[in-house]
């Protein structure tokens, strides 16, 4: 499930990591997507600064659907205008959240397919073409100038890659039936 992150006017989301996972991960995450330094801002959620970078972030309370807001410590610079470096970099980050999450869930619910009953597996089918079309519908919504070729080229593989699992997801569940 997707975190959204607000800076300034500009918003991202990436994937929430397991809630063990340190909050010098998500800094890292940030820091990298926006090309901040590490130490330049702070990360507030529910009006509570994110302060102890070596707190898991289950200690702030972070799930599915919450949003962090970046707040800078110092003059920063205004946030990017769209550039085709950061759609390159939303592209890949909603294909690594993909890869991470949803390709595994993917071959494990068809792994399941032939060896548990149908009815059992229809929810979990549900959510991972859910899931999928979500990622896919992020992805249409990055829509890089004509001469932006590489964003232009890496979201069409990413876009033929999500849509393929999904594909392949709604073939073995229909021949399955």
């Amino acid at each position: 499930m997707p975190v959204t992150v607000w800076w300034g006017r500009d918003r991202f989301e990436f994937e929430l990591p397991a809630p063990e996972t340190l909050l010098s991960a998500v800094r890292h995450s940030v820091a990298v997507y926006t090309q901040l330094p590490y130490a330049a801002f702070q990360i507030v959620h529910d009006g509570a600064v994110m302060a102890d970078d070596n707190a898991p972030i289950s200690a702030y309370h972070l799930r599915p659907n919450s949003s962090i807001a970046i707040v800078a410590n110092a003059d920063l610079p205004a946030p990017p205008k769209n550039t085709e470096h950061a759609q390159i970099a939303s592209i890949h980050a909603e294909l690594a959240a993909a890869r991470d999450h949803l390709f595994p869930a993917q071959h494990a619910f068809l792994r399941d397919l032939s060896l548990a009953p149908k009815s059992a597996l229809a929810k979990e089918h549900s959510r991972i073409g859910e899931l999928l079309l979500q990622a896919l519908l992020r992805l249409d919504a990055i829509v890089p100038e004509p001469d932006w070729l590489i964003a232009r080229a890496d979201r069409k593989a990413a876009v033929k890659e999500l849509q393929a699992c999904l594909d392949q997801l709604d073939n073995e569940w229909a021949a399955a039936q």
